[in-house]
């Protein structure tokens, strides 16, 4: 591993240090960046500070000390929150230049613009960073961040970004990396959902769903990341510690669907699989990973 001294690095500061910050962070810290960060969180915060992050007690410090701020959070309500935090913070700053804001959140594009707009009324650039790829596939240099917004402010960021991946493409002005995601997180909720019930129907078949995934999981016909993540834990039911909570997948799934509304898409296939991941919150898998789909199908088809 080539780690440059801290020294000739930015300071990058996180807010939000649940699944995916607290893997952002612990990536940072073991190239040699010095981190801080904020979060609500008792378990995410005890976990920064072990990975050898500094925590620091108020928002606002978050921004008034770091030259490069990641945000990722779950709710419109945090990143409002977020938002006054970095402004009141750039009040604060021993330093004249500014941060770069890079918002990688899955959230509305009307929650978006609010934070790009309130960030630029006081000399803060932010970029729309989306990533598609779980914690897990981080440590396979798997993650897509779809970088959109300044062109000058992505080139400076760059580096920071491409601690946790290679592909960090361009893609334009602000908003465009978070309709990108929308399409990624689109075709990933139903390639979980058919998966589910793939493994459903073998069960009550009588084949054993392993030898569907060792079969299929490398097709490159059939197989995805997607079916070798998700499906291998649907086939051992085993769905802790999540990748990705149905809790969290709800709430994206909820965004994309106002998104469609708002272009006027029909999307009947998104919206039958978005009542698989209803069901699963029904069920009782609020925590659990998206994979535990698989559960619903099993109830369906009397095998729970």
């Amino acid at each position: 591993m080539n780690i440059k001294p801290a020294s000739t690095l930015p300071l990058v500061g996180i807010y939000g240090l649940g699944i995916m910050g607290g893997t952002m962070a612990k990536a940072l810290l073991d190239h040699g960046y010095k981190v801080c960060g904020f979060d609500v969180d008792a378990k995410a915060k005890n976990r920064f500070k072990k990975y050898g992050g500094q925590f620091l007690a108020h928002a606002s410090d978050v921004a008034a000390r770091a030259d490069i701020l990641i945000v990722s959070v779950a709710t419109s309500k945090a990143l409002e929150q977020v938002t006054q935090a970095i402004v009141d913070g750039q009040h604060n700053r021993k330093v004249k230049t500014p941060p770069i804001v890079i918002e990688t959140s899955t959230l509305t594009m009307a929650d978006k613009n609010l934070c790009a707009k309130a960030l630029k009324r006081v000399g803060i650039s932010a970029l729309d960073c989306p990533i598609s790829g779980t914690a897990v596939r981080m440590q396979d240099r798997a993650w897509t961040i779809f970088a959109s917004g300044s062109k000058v402010a992505y080139k400076s960021v760059l580096p920071v970004l491409e601690v946790f991946t290679d592909n960090v493409p361009y893609v334009g002005v602000f908003g465009n990396g978070t309709k990108l995601k929308f399409s990624a997180n689109h075709l990933v909720a139903i390639y979980n959902v058919a998966y589910a019930e793939s493994v459903a129907l073998a069960r009550k078949m009588g084949v054993d769903p392993r030898e569907v995934l060792k079969l299929f999981g490398n097709s490159p016909v059939l197989g995805t990341g997607v079916m070798r993540l998700r499906m291998g834990m649907m086939v051992e039911r085993k769905y802790s510690p999540p990748t990705m909570k149905v809790e969290v997948w709800q709430k994206d799934m909820e965004v994309i669907g106002q998104m469609a509304k708002s272009v006027d898409c029909p999307t009947p296939m998104f919206q039958t699989a978005a009542s698989i991941y209803t069901a699963a919150m029904a069920q009782g898998l609020s925590q659990e990973d998206t994979a535990s789909t698989a559960e619903v199908f099993a109830k369906m088809a009397g095998m729970d």
